[in-house]
C-alpha cells in the first residue's frame, strides 16, 4: 500500500469514529498559523488517547511535550471533572499557543502546561508531591526518552498506563549502526524498557496520516 491509500483508509476512520469539533479544528489550525511544526498526533491517535486514558479510568496525566495541546484536549477530555492534567512544554511559544487552545476547550482548569526543559520539570514535579500520575504520554524530543521513561517510573503507580509516540522512526529503529540522536535515544528506552521488571509492555507499528511509525504502550505492575 501507498501513503495515499494508508492516509485514505485514515480519514475513512476518523470521519466516522474521531471527527473534528470545533475546538480541536481551531486548535490544529491555530498551530499552524502561529507556525509550529505539523507534528501532532493524528486524530484517530488522540481519539485512541483519549479511549486509553478513560479505560484506565485515570484521573491525573502527564504529558512530555505538548505542541500546540493538540492531544493534550483529546487526553484532558477524558479526565473526570475533579481530574487533573500537567503537560510539560520546552518552547514557550508553543505552550502559549497550547495555553490557548486549551482554554477554549474549557481545560484550563484541570491543564496546566509548564514552560522549560522536561528534564528540570520533572524533577520539580517530584518536589512538589505531583505524583503519582495515573497516565503519562511522552512524545518530545527522542534523544531523551530513556530519561523521560525513567521519570515517568518516578512519578508512577503500579497500574499506571505510559505511552511513548514515534517509536518506529520509520523503521530506522532496527538500525543498531545509527548515530541519529533519535533512533539510539528511542533504541535506548526500548533497551531499558526491556530489563525494566517494574514494566509490562509491546510496542506495534502504525501507518496513516502521520506516515509510517509506532507506539510503546507500557504498564506499571510494581
Amino acid at each position: 500500500m501507498t501513503q495515499d491509500q494508508w492516509s485514505t483508509v485514515d480519514r475513512y476512520f476518523t470521519d466516522l469514529l474521531a471527527p473534528a469539533d470545533e475546538a480541536l479544528a481551531a486548535a490544529l489550525a491555530d498551530s499552524t498559523a502561529a507556525g509550529l511544526p505539523e507534528i501532532a498526533v493524528a486524530p484517530n491517535q488522540g481519539k485512541l488517547l483519549s479511549l486509553l486514558v478513560a479505560v484506565a479510568g485515570a484521573r491525573s496525566v502527564l504529558e512530555i511535550g505538548t505542541l500546540g495541546g493538540y492531544s493534550t484536549i483529546w487526553m484532558a477530555r477524558a479526565l473526570p471533572a475533579d481530574g487533573r492534567m500537567v503537560s510539560l512544554e520546552y518552547n514557550p511559544a508553543h505552550a502559549d499557543v497550547a495555553r490557548a487552545n486549551i482554554a477554549r476547550a474549557g481545560l484550563d482548569k484541570i491543564v496546566e502546561v509548564r514552560t522549560g526543559a522536561a528534564l528540570d520539570s520533572l524533577p520539580q514535579l517530584e518536589a512538589e508531591g505531583a505524583g503519582p500520575f495515573d497516565f503519562v504520554f511522552i512524545d518530545a524530543d527522542k534523544v531523551n526518552n530513556p530519561h523521560y521513561v525513567e521519570w515517568a517510573l518516578r512519578l508512577s503507580r503500579p497500574g499506571t498506563v505510559i505511552v511513548v509516540d514515534n517509536v518506529g522512526r520509520g523503521g530506522a529503529v532496527v538500525d543498531a549502526e545509527s548515530t541519529e540522536p533519535a533512533i539510539t535515544g528511542t533504541r535506548a528506552m526500548f533497551e531499558l524498557v526491556s530489563r525494566e521488571p517494574r514494566l509490562d509492555a509491546t510496542a506495534f507499528q502504525t501507518v496513516g496520516v502521520k506516515g509510517y511509525d509506532g507506539l510503546l504502550m507500557a504498564r506499571v505492575v510494581a
